[in-house]
């Protein structure tokens, strides 16, 4: 079974993270999007929120289950039975950012493989820092979160 964490703080979650969930369901036989907490920061948004939001955005999707995790990223796919990490690239920024991550990840447990999905380019701007600066001084955000929530 091809199983891939899909993580992030998905603080909040947005449409193009939806957008690379709904698109990666033919590559994987299921997948957990997970959020990673980090002991260290506290989210804009509680983390049940975030999970709830999740549960919500994803709730037609019998193939995609929602859990959050402490520690390693690679650690949480072990204990998954994940083989797969799933990450979006909108930029070639985050294109460097995130093979430096993979890499290491690959050091530390060479069975998974972090498969990347490009950004559609509607969502090439749309991030959670963006998001939540619009929503932190009362601006309208329906347009870049997924329509199934309302925060």
């Amino acid at each position: 079974m091809k199983i891939a964490v899909f993580p992030g703080s998905f603080d909040p979650i947005t449409r193009g993270h939806e957008s690379i969930v709904r698109r990666a369901l033919p590559l994987f036989d299921k997948i957990i999007v997970a959020i990673g907490v980090n002991s260290d920061k506290s989210g804009y948004f509680p983390i049940e929120k975030r999970l709830e939001w999740l549960n919500e955005t994803f709730g037609d999707l019998p193939q995609v289950s929602v859990e959050s995790y402490n520690g390693l990223t690679v650690d949480f796919c072990t204990k998954m039975d994940a083989s797969y990490i799933l990450r979006g690239l909108r930029t070639s920024a985050d294109f460097e950012f995130e093979r430096g991550v993979a890499q290491v990840n690959l050091k530390l447990e060479a069975d998974i493989e972090t498969v990347f999905l490009l950004a559609l380019p509607e969502y090439v701007m749309v991030t959670s820092s963006i998001v939540r600066e619009v929503h932190k001084h009362g601006g309208n955000i329906d347009q870049f979160i997924p329509e199934q929530i309302s925060i």
